[in-house]
């Protein structure tokens, strides 16, 4: 497995990746404007490649924008499918190259690659591989998806059942990157972590049910990644958050990364981060203490006068 990492990699891995292609590429799109992977695109159908994009059918905010890509990589010769509006949102971001498939946690836009910390996997397992294309071919004919593997994370269908187990086993720590951890029964499983000695940490915000979580705001870039790290070894990331509605209501694709190397590569830039934060939370104590210095100055200075 290799480690994609923004903003530090870009684009690169995936444009390079579709004009290596000899054979297919299928793409799942939710947001998307960037030129030159529109490029490189058009570029393997005129070479022979066969290119498959399967679209959200609306996100917040951009649906005219999908209709227009749409369009524009008809008229290249790329095979178009609209997802399906059963679900209220289709917000998966994965590709399969020939034989490799790469699972991200960010879109195919600027904002994500250029200013968000996320990352992205890059894999040739088979059995990955095989589920990641039954799950596009489903979607792309709007037929019923059946996982058969349990380290391919899918919302609505596999996905808190995964992550339960997932962040059950860890017996050191958990480090997390999520906006938003609010779903009860995740919530729960957390706290019971605690309890038996389990660091937790989060980049995000955490609802009610675990009090014991450390929680802080990212340093300097935007958050657009949903990632956990358990115990330096194994990772979860994808495009799932842990709330109630991406685990249970939307199309949301994620993997479990049991690569020891990656996963020890995404620890380090979860610490590097959290380096960056201790030295905010450091130099809001000594703002703080500042603040109070100059408070009693004047009381003391009025002490001293009045007596």
């Amino acid at each position: 497995m290799k480690l994609i990492i923004q903003p530090d990699d870009g684009l690169t891995p995936v444009v390079q990746a579709v004009r290596n292609a000899r054979r297919t590429v299928d793409i799942v799109i939710f947001r998307f404007d960037r030129a030159e992977l529109e490029k490189a695109l058009e570029t393997a159908v005129a070479r022979g490649v066969v290119v498959r994009a399967l679209i959200a059918h609306t996100n917040r905010g951009g649906e005219k924008n999908l209709r227009k890509l749409e369009l524009r990589l008809l008229s290249a010769g790329v095979t178009v499918a609209r997802s399906a509006d059963d679900l209220p949102r289709y917000h998966g971001k994965m590709m399969i190259v020939d034989d490799t498939l790469q699972v991200f946690g960010f879109n195919c836009t600027k904002l994500d690659i250029e200013k968000s910390r996320s990352f992205g996997i890059i894999t040739k397992d088979a059995k990955l591989l095989k589920e990641a294309s039954s799950l596009f071919e489903a979607d792309s004919t709007r037929q019923p998806y059946v996982p058969a593997h349990d380290e391919l994370v899918v919302s609505p269908e596999s996905s808190r059942q995964i992550l339960s187990a997932f962040i059950k086993k860890a017996k050191k720590e958990l480090l997390i990157y999520d906006a938003k951890v609010t779903d009860r029964l995740i919530l729960r499983i957390l706290a019971e972590r605690i309890k038996a000695g389990v660091e937790v940490r989060l980049f995000g915000k955490a609802g009610k049910g675990a009090p014991g979580v450390d929680a802080r705001k990212l340093p300097d870039l935007r958050l657009h990644v949903r990632a956990i790290i358990r115990d330096g070894t194994a990772a979860f990331l994808g495009s799932q958050s842990l709330r109630k509605l991406e685990l249970d209501g939307r199309r949301e694709i994620g993997v479990i990364v049991n690569d020891p190397a990656a996963a020890k590569k995404m620890r380090s830039v979860f610490e590097a981060d959290w380096a960056l934060t201790a030295e905010a939370v450091a130099a809001d104590k000594d703002s703080e203490k500042e603040k109070e210095k100059d408070k009693a100055e004047p009381e003391a200075a009025k002490a001293t006068s009045g007596a």
